[in-house]
C-alpha cells in the first residue's frame, strides 16, 4: 500500500517561500489504478515527484510505501516506474532498440538470460510488437506513450507513475492507452495517473482532485458527481473555478469521512523490504551507453556529416596558406659579401623571409589549435544538455552517474583521437610543417580534450542545449583575443588570463616541438608573448580537463528532473 500522509512541498522563490502542495492525504492499495486530475498548475506533476522522491522544493509530510518511509528508505529501482510527459527514447532507434537497451541498463544479471524473449513479451504485452522495427522519429504520439511504458516494463514495476501520458492524443489513443494502465492495475500494480482527460474518468478506481495544491476530493467517480452536484464530469472544472482552494480544502476535511474515499482500504501495511534487482554495475552501464551512443551517431545522417566535415575539411583550411610547403628560410651568414651595402641587403632579405615564415609557422600552429577548440565545442556542447530528461528519468531507473560520465569520456575521447591525429598528420604532410608530429599531435589533442571537457561542463549545467551551444560559442570566440597569441596582453594580465584560456598552452606547446630546428629561431623573432615551457603548457591543459570532468560529474549528480 501507498500512504500519503499531510504531504506539502514547498518552493523559494526570491523574497518568499510559495506552496505547491499542502497537506495532500491519500491510501492506495497495489493493484490499484488511480487518477490525479485538477486544472493546470494544481500541483499534479509535483505530487507525482514527490512520490518518485524528486520533488522540486522542500518537502513534508510522510510517505509510506508497504510500511516503509520513503525519506528514510526509497524506492529501489526495481519498484517504482515513472512514464514522464515528455520522450524517453532516442528519435533515432529502432522500437525494440529501445526497449532492449532499457532492459540492459536495468535488468543486471537477468538481463542476457530474459534477452531477445523478455523484450518480445514486452512489445506483445504493450501492443507494439508489429511496430518493433520501426524507428522511434517516425511514431505517432500515443505510440510513442506505449514504448514509454514499455521500456518501464522492462524492470517490472510494482508502482507505476504517469505523467500526462494521454495528453495531446486523440480520443481513440487515448482510450487505448488508458486501458493499457488499466490492465497494469489489474495484475497487481498500483498505477497512478496525472492526466487533465475528464473522458475516461469512469475506468479509474480513485479519482483525486486537486485545486491550487490542495485536496477537493479524493474518492469514486459516482461520488464525485455527487459531491459536485455535476450532471457530467465535463463540468468539473469550471465547478472547481467558482470558489477559492481553500474553501474547497475546509469542504473536504468536513466531508471526507462520508465521501466514497472512507471506503478505500486504509488499514496500515506491515514493513516489508524492497524487491531488489541486480541492477548492473557502473561499468556495464557504461557499456551499454557507449554502444547505444554509437548506435546513435551511425543512424544519424546529420551528425556522421557534421563530424565528416569537421574531420576532412578544417584541416585542409589550414594547409591552404601553405599547400606547397613552408618558405624555406637559410640561416644568414654575415661576412661573405665584399661590402657592407651588401651585408646590409641580404640581412634586410633574410628578415623579411623569416619574419614572414616565422608568422606563417606561428599561424598555422595557432589556427589548427583554435579549430581544436571549435571541434570540441562541437563535441561536447549539447552532449549532455541535449538528451539531460532522458537521463534524468534513467537516473530514476536505476542509471548512475558514474556509469553516464564515464560513457560521455569514452565517446568524446574517441571523436578528439580521430580529429586530432588527422589534423595534426595531415597539416604536417601537406604543409610540410616542422616540429616533432608525436609532440604536435599530443598538443593538440590535449587542446582538443580541453574544450571539449570545459563544454561538457557547460552542457551538464546549462539549462536547455540551446544555451549551452551558445555558451560553448561565446568560449571558443573568447579563445584568440584573451589567450595573447596574436596581440601580446599587457603584463600581468597575460599572466592572469594565459593560463584560463585553452588555446594558449596548446599553441605554446606547439611551437615548442620545433625547438632545435631553425622555424624555432625565427618564430622567436616575430611573436610577442613568451611561450610556456612544454611541462608547463602539458600541466596547464590536462588541469582544464580534469576541471571540467570534476564540473560534469557535478552538473550530472546534481537533480535537474523537468516539472511542471
Amino acid at each position: 500500500m501507498l500512504v500519503l500522509d499531510q504531504v506539502s512541498v514547498d518552493v523559494s522563490e526570491p523574497g518568499e517561500t510559495r506552496p505547491i502542495l499542502s497537506r495532500v492525504s491519500a491510501h492506495y492499495p497495489l493493484g490499484h489504478f488511480g487518477a490525479i486530475i485538477g486544472p493546470s498548475g494544481c500541483g499534479k506533476t509535483t505530487l507525482l515527484q514527490a512520490i518518485a522522491g524528486v520533488a522540486p522544493g522542500r518537502e513534508t509530510g510522510e510517505i509510506i510505501w508497504k510500511g516503509r518511509h520513503l525519506a528514510r528508505d526509497d524506492f529501489h529501482s526495481a519498484e517504482m516506474g515513472y512514464v514522464p510527459q515528455f520522450d524517453v527514447a532516442f528519435a533515432e532507434l529502432t522500437v525494440a532498440e529501445s526497449v532492449t537497451y532499457a532492459l540492459r541498463l536495468r535488468g543486471g544479471a537477468a538481463a542476457p538470460l530474459r534477452g531477445a524473449a523478455a523484450v518480445e513479451e514486452i512489445l506483445a504485452e504493450t501492443g507494439l510488437r508489429a511496430l518493433a522495427s520501426q524507428r522511434v522519429a517516425t511514431l505517432s504520439g500515443g505510440q510513442r506513450r506505449r514504448l514509454a511504458l514499455a521500456m518501464e516494463l522492462t524492470s517490472e514495476p510494482e508502482i507505476l507513475l504517469c505523467d500526462e501520458v494521454t495528453s495531446g492524443l486523440d480520443p481513440e489513443s487515448e482510450s487505448e492507452i488508458v486501458g493499457l494502465l488499466r490492465e497494469q492495475a489489474s495484475r497487481g500494480r498500483l498505477v497512478l495517473v496525472v492526466t487533465h482527460d475528464l473522458a475516461h474518468l469512469r475506468h479509474y478506481d480513485s479519482l483525486l482532485v486537486l485545486v491550487g495544491g490542495v485536496v477537493a476530493y479524493h474518492g469514486t467517480y459516482l461520488g464525485l458527481c455527487e459531491s459536485f452536484q455535476l450532471a457530467g464530469c465535463d463540468e468539473l472544472y469550471a465547478r472547481l473555478a467558482s470558489q477559492p482552494a481553500a474553501e474547497w480544502a475546509a469542504r473536504w476535511e468536513e466531508h471526507s469521512r462520508l465521501l466514497a474515499a472512507a471506503a478505500l482500504d486504509a488499514a496500515p501495511a506491515s514493513r516489508s523490504e524492497p524487491r531488489r534487482v541486480a541492477v548492473p554495475g557502473r561499468f556495464a552501464q557504461a557499456a551499454v551507453l557507449i554502444a547505444r551512443r554509437f548506435h546513435i551517431l551511425l543512424r544519424s545522417r546529420s551528425q556522421l556529416l557534421a563530424h565528416a566535415l569537421f574531420i576532412l575539411a578544417l584541416p585542409m583550411l589550414v594547409a591552404i596558406f601553405a599547400w606547397g610547403g613552408l618558405p624555406t628560410v637559410e640561416p644568414l651568414e654575415l661576412g661573405l659579401t665584399p661590402a657592407a651595402a651588401g651585408q646590409f641587403a641580404a640581412t634586410a632579405l633574410y628578415l623579411a623571409a623569416a619574419s614572414k615564415a616565422g608568422a606563417l609557422v606561428s599561424g598555422l600552429a595557432l589556427f589548427q589549435v583554435v579549430l581544436m577548440t571549435l571541434m570540441g565545442a562541437n563535441n561536447a556542447g549539447r552532449e549532455i544538455a541535449s538528451d539531460r530528461a532522458i537521463f534524468e528519468h534513467e537516473k530514476l531507473a536505476g542509471l548512475r552517474p558514474s556509469a553516464y560520465v564515464l560513457s560521455k569520456c569514452v565517446f568524446l575521447a574517441a571523436l578528439v583521437v580521430v580529429q586530432s591525429v588527422w589534423m595534426a598528420s595531415f597539416v604536417h604532410g601537406v604543409c610540410r610543417f616542422p616540429g616533432s608530429l608525436g609532440g604536435q599531435i599530443g598538443y593538440l589533442l590535449l587542446g582538443n580534450a580541453a574544450m571539449t571537457s570545459i563544454c561538457l561542463a557547460i552542457s551538464s549545467l546549462a539549462r536547455s542545449a540551446e544555451q549551452a551551444s551558445l555558451l560553448s560559442i561565446y568560449l571558443v570566440g573568447f579563445q584568440l583575443p584573451l589567450s595573447g597569441a596574436v596581440l601580446a596582453l599587457p603584463e600581468p594580465l597575460g599572466l592572469l588570463l594565459r593560463p584560463t584560456i585553452s588555446a594558449y598552452p596548446a599553441w605554446s606547446g606547439m611551437l615548442q616541438t620545433l625547438r632545435g630546428e631553425h622555424h624555432y629561431e625565427i618564430v622567436q623573432q616575430v611573436i610577442q608573448t613568451p611561450l610556456a615551457p612544454p611541462m608547463l603548457s602539458t600541466v596547464l591543459l590536462v588541469g582544464h580537463v580534469v576541471t571540467g570532468l570534476l564540473v560534469t560529474a557535478v552538473g550530472c549528480y546534481s537533480r535537474k528532473l523537468r516539472s511542471s
